[in-house]
């Protein structure tokens, strides 16, 4: 890896660019499954002039990584800034229309918890219900709910999709676009369509836009990578869906679906 580290500053160098020793984290990444005694790992990696420690979380574009990769903490640091957000929409409630209540909400709750929700795909389910509720509170929050009324008429009525599901969009968005209209190429070689009709079950033959799932040694992380997921999610998607002319028409196609599937 430092070898890694000095290629890299040797390319930014010959690039006119400058990597920041001092300002660098690292972080160890390791199964929560298996214990190390601690003098059997390194503490720190050597980049540039500067001996940098490991650290037990990094942040990146807004995401908190952990080193068990399993982002507890990020939905700790949303669940955090979402909910202080409804508190502050709360106290001024009584001002403002559904409407506006409904504006705020998704500007400064939903935005939240959709934000590279993708990476979600796969987590610990208790993460996913945990942000539930924070989207629950803020349904409540515009219809002026009490604590235990049910709130899956209030999403039907606001037309929210649950987190599970909104999950599930966003990859299947990323995947239409990607394979389909001018997603980034590095995506888009992820997504491999199958070329050979003896290779899939007749069902599928037709069906020129399913997916090729691979075969994963280690499922449980292997399943969460933007290959594997985008796949699964795109396959148990609607032959119709999945065959929409135009970006828009999928995403409301999509949305529809899961609208239905959901509530």
């Amino acid at each position: 890896m430092e070898d890694c580290v000095v290629a890299v500053k040797a390319w930014m160098t010959a690039n006119k660019l400058q990597l920041n020793d001092s300002k660098t984290e690292s972080m160890l990444v390791r199964s929560k499954y298996r214990s190390f005694p601690e003098n059997s790992l390194p503490s720190s990696i050597h980049v540039g002039d500067s001996d940098v420690n490991f650290v037990s979380s990094v942040t990146n574009l807004g995401v908190t990584f952990d080193h068990f990769l399993n982002l507890s903490q990020h939905v700790q640091n949303i669940r955090t800034i979402a909910y202080s957000n409804v508190r502050k929409i709360s106290s001024i409630r009584h001002y403002l229309t559904p409407q506006a209540a409904q504006t705020l909400a998704c500007s400064l709750v939903l935005s939240r918890i959709d934000y590279c929700n993708s990476l979600f795909y796969g987590c610990d389910q208790k993460l996913v219900e945990s942000l539930q509720k924070v989207q629950n509170s803020a349904a409540k929050l515009i219809y002026r709910s009490k604590k235990f009324d049910h709130v899956t008429p209030l999403l039907r009525s606001l037309h929210w999709l649950p987190v599970s599901a909104r999950i599930r969009y966003k990859l299947a968005c990323i995947c239409f676009s990607a394979k389909f209209e001018d997603g980034p190429k590095y995506l888009k070689e992820l997504l491999v369509t199958y070329d050979n009709p003896s290779d899939y079950n007749l069902c599928s033959r037709a069906d020129s836009r399913k997916l090729e799932t691979l075969e994963r040694s280690l499922p449980s992380f292997g399943n969460r990578s933007f290959a594997s997921a985008a796949a699964i999610v795109w396959n148990s998607l609607p032959s119709s869906v999945r065959h929409s002319a135009s970006k828009d028409s999928f995403r409301s196609s999509l949305k529809t679906h899961l609208f239905r599937e959901s509530l």
